[in-house]
């Protein structure tokens, strides 16, 4: 929000956080080679490492989408999932174990128009559905401000959905565009929005929290 891309303060904010499992939207620049905006040498000194989805060689995340993962998971597999859309969108899928639990994470950034945004959703639903009965949760920017709305209904009948509060614009966050979504055989203990003086100023999104339990 001070116009400054800044790695480090970045880094700092995640660490505010201390999560287990992080999703991340426009960790990489939109034009040229796509490179990553968090250098590797700064992930190579964290607590997570990150789910191996890029395509291109400086790229960190698929159309902008990573995950960041706690380095004592184990990462069983990795996909770049291709969404339905009308400008660059995708999400970042990894399947993770923890001991004998196998869990689904997907982070996506959804499309800003609205327009193909509950097609997005239901491609997102069909990979699940589709690829391994597994619990999943799915995290990011869905741009939609009813959760009851819009693509948001895809999610009514065997999802749900944390909206713990108002994320966005940083400084003075009126909308709940981020969300966590998750399929049933999760309970939810604790859900928040991130507020601090650098996540303030680091993203024109706060971070968003959640507190799941596999049961």
């Amino acid at each position: 929000m001070d116009r400054r891309r800044d790695p480090e303060r970045i880094m700092t904010v995640l660490r505010e956080l201390h999560a287990d499992v992080i999703a991340l939207q426009e960790v990489d620049r939109r034009i040229g080679a796509r490179e990553a905006v968090l250098p590797r040498a700064l992930l190579d000194e964290s607590p997570w490492r990150v789910a191996s989805v890029a395509k291109r060689a400086q790229s960190m995340g698929w159309h902008g989408n990573a995950i960041l993962i706690r380095r004592d998971l184990d990462i069983d597999e990795c996909h770049a999932l291709d969404l339905p859309t009308l400008e660059p969108r995708g999400a970042a899928c990894a399947v993770l174990a923890c001991g004998k639990l196998r869990f689904r994470v997907i982070g996506t950034h959804l499309d800003l128009s609205g327009l193909r945004r509950r097609d997005q959703v239901r491609s997102l639903l069909g990979f699940a559905a589709h690829h391994g009965v597994l619990p999943t949760v799915m995290m990011g920017d869905f741009n939609q401000w009813g959760q009851r709305t819009g693509a948001m209904r895809e999610f009514a009948r065997d999802w749900g959905q944390i909206a713990p509060g108002p994320s966005y614009p940083s400084r003075r966050p009126v909308a709940r565009l981020d969300r966590i979504v998750h399929c049933g055989g999760w309970k939810c203990h604790d859900a928040h929005v991130h507020h601090s003086a650098l996540a303030a100023v680091a993203s024109d999104h706060l971070p968003i929290h959640a507190d799941l339990e596999l049961h």
